[in-house]
């Protein structure tokens, strides 16, 4: 019997951090827990074109900051921060921040420097391929190249399901380069889609292998452009 582990659960406080930083007990639990879920179906559906990848969500009192790594900048932020204004809005109501209760909302936005690294990005890529009637091996041939040009010392792809319209479920992976998923010290970044064919559901796993990270300090250290978008009421 095969068991699998999560490459970025299994390496939590090793040299990631969680995407949700914050604390509460009993049904004050439940409640933000079914909220961060609300937070990052709005954003998703705001930014479908933007290339998000990640969603940071960070609690303290009377405040909610909400960071998005996006790989198009400009689309989230929209023309004078129009379109971040409205996710903002949208945000304080779902989190109830009004004059009165001194609540706040903050949204930062994070550009992805090297998209074709992103484990998610490269996921959803290669699904709306698939959507498109790209054969498969093509897609996954040309995430890898991409991948290795831009920097990743090592990728590997993973499609299953009815390939090409065949009538048995299959699966077919292309990799390059090294990929040491039992190491913890190393950065792999895993993700996971799906695409809706006509004839299935097909299911791409992504795992890409960034270098070796020895703490999340190192990890911070690293430049990133930041853009802070918060608007004051």
């Amino acid at each position: 019997m095969g068991r699998k582990v999560h490459p970025v659960g299994f390496r939590l406080k090793v040299n990631r951090d969680w995407d949700a930083r914050w604390f509460a007990t009993g049904e004050q639990f439940v409640q933000q827990l079914q909220q961060d879920f609300a937070i990052r179906r709005l954003v998703k559906a705001e930014g479908a074109k933007a290339g998000v990848s990640r969603i940071e969500i960070e609690r303290f009192p009377n405040l909610l900051q909400v960071t998005i790594h996006t790989a198009r900048p400009g689309i989230l932020i929209g023309q004078k921060g129009a379109a971040v204004k409205k996710i903002r809005t949208a945000l304080e109501e779902l989190y109830g921040a009004t004059k009165d209760n001194g609540r706040k909302v903050k949204v930062e936005v994070a550009e992805i420097e090297k998209p074709d690294t992103d484990a998610l990005l490269i996921a959803e890529n290669i699904a709306g391929q698939l959507e498109r009637r790209i054969g498969h091996s093509r897609a996954m041939k040309r995430a890898v190249s991409q991948a290795m040009r831009q920097g990743a010392q090592g990728i590997k792809i993973e499609v299953s399901g009815r390939l090409a319209g065949a009538d048995m479920a299959r699966r077919e992976w292309v990799s390059e380069g090294r990929i040491p998923r039992n190491t913890l010290r190393a950065n792999i970044d895993f993700n996971r889609a799906e695409a809706l064919t006509t004839f299935g559901r097909i299911g791409i796993k992504v795992w890409v292998y960034k270098g070796e990270v020895f703490g999340i300090e190192q990890k911070q250290e690293q430049p990133q452009n930041k853009l802070d978008v918060y608007v004051t009421s």
